[in-house]
């Protein structure tokens, strides 16, 4: 892509910049209009489709060349609504599903799974998107990029993957009356959990649910 399609500031459809953009005021939105809870009982699947979008851009930004910002510091972007009401709201639609187990980093050696949060996961993705939404609305286009681009890989585009995961999840559950009621309970504000005991709970949901069909003994 060359320097003049980057820094564009039309609104050509065939930008980059104003394709992803797109995809992330989509997404802003959408999730948004989730969290209200008009529609509980579509929650789940709504926000599985959003997220799944969205790292459709993050796939492309994760494949596009280093972007480089015009300016060494970045600009102060201004005010930015924080998304601790959007963080409640969606605490409260996906009560009975907001807490899952998750493993960081798949490459790193004997991480036992750490408890999360899906609503808590969702407000750390709009604040990164949106941060960048603010430098694209002022107009510096490739800052919005390499914000998008950076805080990709540094963190949305880790933690929107576990929370993609974490709705197919129970989506998954819930099409095939796969119940996990041994992780009920399970919470991030609780005292931490001991990695051996959220381990062997993980266990023990995987040997009653497939590890029959696989020929396997009982979790010790």
């Amino acid at each position: 892509m060359s320097d003049a399609t980057l820094h564009a500031t039309d609104h050509n459809p065939d930008d980059f910049v104003v394709q992803i953009a797109d995809q992330v005021e989509s997404f802003l939105v959408a999730v948004t209009e989730v969290a209200k809870g008009d529609e509980p009982g579509l929650a789940v699947p709504f926000l599985l489709l959003e997220v799944s979008q969205l790292l459709l851009a993050g796939g492309r930004l994760g494949a596009h060349e280093d972007i480089v910002p015009d300016e060494r510091y970045e600009p102060d972007p201004g005010f930015e609504p924080d998304a601790d009401e959007l963080r409640e709201n969606l605490a409260r639609l996906l009560e009975p599903v907001d807490v899952y187990s998750e493993v960081f980093d798949p490459y790193e050696p004997r991480k036992a799974p750490v408890p999360a949060r899906i609503s808590d996961d969702l407000a750390d993705v709009i604040a990164d998107l949106r941060h960048g939404m603010v430098h694209y609305r002022a107009g510096r286009t490739t800052e919005a990029l390499w914000w998008w681009q950076f805080s990709y890989f540094s963190n949305w585009g880790s933690t929107a993957s576990a929370t993609l995961r974490a709705l197919h999840s129970v989506l998954a559950h819930i099409r095939l009356d796969q119940p996990l009621e041994e992780l009920n309970g399970l919470d991030t504000d609780q005292s931490p959990l001991g990695d051996e005991t959220l381990e062997f709970e993980a266990g023990r949901v995987m040997e009653e649910e497939i590890g029959g069909q696989l020929g396997l003994g009982p979790v010790k």
